[in-house]
């Protein structure tokens, strides 16, 4: 085992906000060397240690040599980014590999809204999880009896996120003339990014109205209806993980199957993702699909907002890859997935035909879920939050000890060395 103040720490990207800034203070507190690699201003703006900081102004593909040279000068054992999928990022995780160095990922959590994912080596697709079935679960857990609470059905933090987001880009947008030479890992221009969170953040309060209204005609319509939880097109989990490159192929399939294999009283309730900006025009794509499919007075379009309210009455549900499926499962509802997640797991996630699956569905082993549930909130998934102040104070609390720790979140819970959790309350 490495002593602490033999640890070094590379920072990487993180999320939008001041995380990873909080993160790398309280490791030089416990002794570790904490470094930072940032790739545009709005990378260096939340890093306010300007003596660790390290600019990258060159392009992605001189970044693997330059990766390598910053491991040797420095001494790095650890690297520490936020999704493992972007270049930058993914090439970082295979030079680290390759040189044995230890590689921590954050990712939103597994079971968000209140708890974030820390895994090592990989999250999503790339997660240990995905080759873990539930009787490995269920013998690792017999290492512990800890009773799990329930997750709040809300983000808490959605203001920040969006904020922080925008302020992000606003830096990226009039600050970047070091960083010109790195092209971004995001199709659209940063201009175009700023703008949509400006305009989500000023429409906020008659999006707000529009969804009330689309929920309350929902819930008071007295029809059975089938959810299917949309997801933002350019995330990474939907683009590197399931078979899908738009969000419009993933409806297309979605209203299709529904139009062949639902009782022709049941309707589709299609919920977009709370932080959709409108990039895309899905409402329009949606009308045109549900036109072209017959089905135009049985499908309804929500535009973000909390799950629960939609799921309480909900008879089925239908995503990519979605961390929300765990919500559904949570409730003992029938799901059907087409990407790869952590949580597809045969016991309790469909693999029926969409339009059998919308037609006759299969329930879910219960327990099997319940028993995956708590394996994760004994492992990988950490309470708190990335961009409130709450969240992260609550999550700093336990995820630093965790990355000091010689064993992963996994690897602790099966060898009896797993930390204790820290018990949630509840927040209704």
């Amino acid at each position: 085992m490495i002593e602490v103040d033999q640890r070094k720490f590379l920072f990487l990207q993180g999320p939008h906000g001041p995380f990873f800034w909080r993160l790398g203070k309280m490791l030089r507190m416990a002794g570790a060397e904490v470094w930072r690699v940032g790739f545009n201003a709005g990378d260096r703006a939340f890093w306010l240690h300007s003596r660790s900081y390290i600019p990258y102004t060159g392009t992605v593909d001189g970044w693997d040599e330059t990766f390598r040279s910053l491991i040797e000068t420095k001494s790095i054992t650890d690297i520490v980014l936020y999704g493992d999928t972007r270049p930058v990022h993914a090439n970082a995780v295979a030079a680290a590999n390759e040189l044995g160095l230890r590689v921590h990922v954050f990712e939103e959590g597994y079971m968000r809204p209140y708890w974030v994912t820390y895994e090592r080596g990989g999250t999503n697709g790339n997660s240990r999880l995905m080759d873990m079935d539930v009787a490995e679960m269920r013998t690792a857990l017999k290492q512990s009896d800890l009773d799990v609470p329930e997750a709040p059905a809300h983000w808490g933090d959605m203001r920040q996120h969006v904020f922080y987001g925008a302020l992000y880009h606003w830096f990226v947008m009039f600050r970047n003339g070091d960083y010109r030479q790195m092209k971004r890992h995001r199709e659209l221009p940063v201009a175009a990014e700023f703008a949509l969170y400006f305009r989500c953040l000023a429409l906020m309060p008659f999006i707000s109205i529009n969804r009330m209204i689309s929920t309350l005609h929902i819930k008071h319509g007295g029809f059975p209806y089938h959810l299917a939880l949309m997801q933002l097109e350019h995330d990474a989990s939907f683009q590197e993980h399931s078979p899908f490159t738009r969000m419009e192929e993933f409806l297309t399939v979605v209203i299709r199957g529904f139009a062949k294999g639902a009782p022709r009283h049941h309707h589709l309730v299609l919920k977009a993702h709370p932080l959709e900006n409108g990039r895309s025009p899905i409402r329009m794509i949606v009308k045109r699909l549900a036109r072209e499919n017959g089905v135009s007075g049985r499908v309804h379009y929500v535009q973000g907002g909390k799950l629960a309210r939609l799921l309480d009455h909900a008879r089925t549900a239908v995503t990519v890859n979605s961390t929300a499926g765990q919500q559904v499962l949570w409730r003992g509802l029938p799901l059907r997935t087409f990407g790869a997640a952590v949580y597809a797991k045969s016991a309790f996630v469909s693999q029926q035909p969409l339009a059998k699956f919308f037609a006759n569905p299969k329930r879910p082993d219960n327990r099997a879920y319940r028993d995956y549930r708590r394996y994760l909130l004994e492992t990988s998934q950490v309470a708190g939050g990335f961009y409130a102040a709450r969240g992260r104070r609550q999550l700093l609390r336990q995820v630093v000890d965790m990355m000091l720790a010689p064993h992963d979140p996994y690897d602790a819970l099966s060898t009896g060395n797993a930390a204790p959790r820290q018990q949630l309350r509840v927040v209704k």
